[in-house]
């Protein structure tokens, strides 16, 4: 079953939308899916569907509510792919991260002991930040940006995390990929794994830049490592 819900900031000043994709048993954990560029759309939701299909309650809220409530874009239409890009620059994703500590709130009120979370592309990003600054049971980052910039904040990790880094990402060079695997290699929290030849983009649900071996691969290792860390 699916429907959307408001969720109200931490600190009362506003709420925003989330979709919910709810198991049809009781949850055995909930798992925040945080959008990337392109909003909550069509490929946020069917990952948010089929994690229900595993058995989660799965949430996606809308974090570019404060830009532009409600908007879902086409990474594979060139003008939407622009605008896109434009929202991110004006996205403040500290204020982001409180709304995925407000989801993880939400999904806590809802029943749910443990409750993880999983981000794509800009939602990678948001979920190392989620990691280090919420206490988010297990979070999965696929394609994120910029950690390299975020390591400081690593020492506040006390969950595991786990990071799909394509080698071949346009967003991510080499010189980035590898201060990542510097700087988390030797943390006890934290697992990366590398997909050589692969772009940004591979594990989307629809549209050109998915990758169908690499996407399986990635997905049944995050699977994996939600059934091992929320039960």
């Amino acid at each position: 079953m699916t429907d959307n819900v408001s969720i109200e900031t931490l600190d009362g000043s506003g709420e925003f939308s989330a979709y919910v994709a709810r198991p049809a048993d009781k949850p055995r954990a909930a798992i925040i899916v945080i959008q990337e560029i392109f909003g909550v759309n069509a490929g946020i939701r069917r990952k948010c569907d089929r994690l229900a299909e595993q058995g989660y309650l799965a949430i996606a809220p809308d974090l570019f509510w404060r830009l532009e409530p409600g908007i879902e874009l086409d990474p594979d239409v060139e003008p939407e792919f622009q605008r896109a890009l434009g929202l991110m620059n004006k996205f403040d994703q500290d204020k982001g991260v409180r709304d995925i500590e407000a989801t993880i709130k939400y999904a806590r009120a809802q029943g749910c002991a443990k409750v993880g979370a999983v981000g794509y592309c800009l939602g990678g990003r948001l979920a190392f930040m989620t990691a280090a600054r919420t206490d988010s049971d297990a979070t999965v980052g696929y394609y994120a940006v910029g950690v390299d910039n975020l390591l400081r904040e690593k020492h506040a990790i006390s969950n595991p995390l786990m990071l799909h880094i394509p080698t071949e990402d346009g967003f991510v060079d080499a010189a980035a990929q590898d201060a990542m695997h510097d700087g988390l290699d030797d943390h006890p929290k934290v697992t990366l794994h590398d997909y050589a030849g692969l772009d940004h983009g591979f594990a989307t649900e629809f549209g050109k830049r998915r990758d169908e071996e690499g996407a399986r691969l990635a997905d049944q290792r995050t699977e994996e490592f939600f059934a091992k860390h929320l039960g």
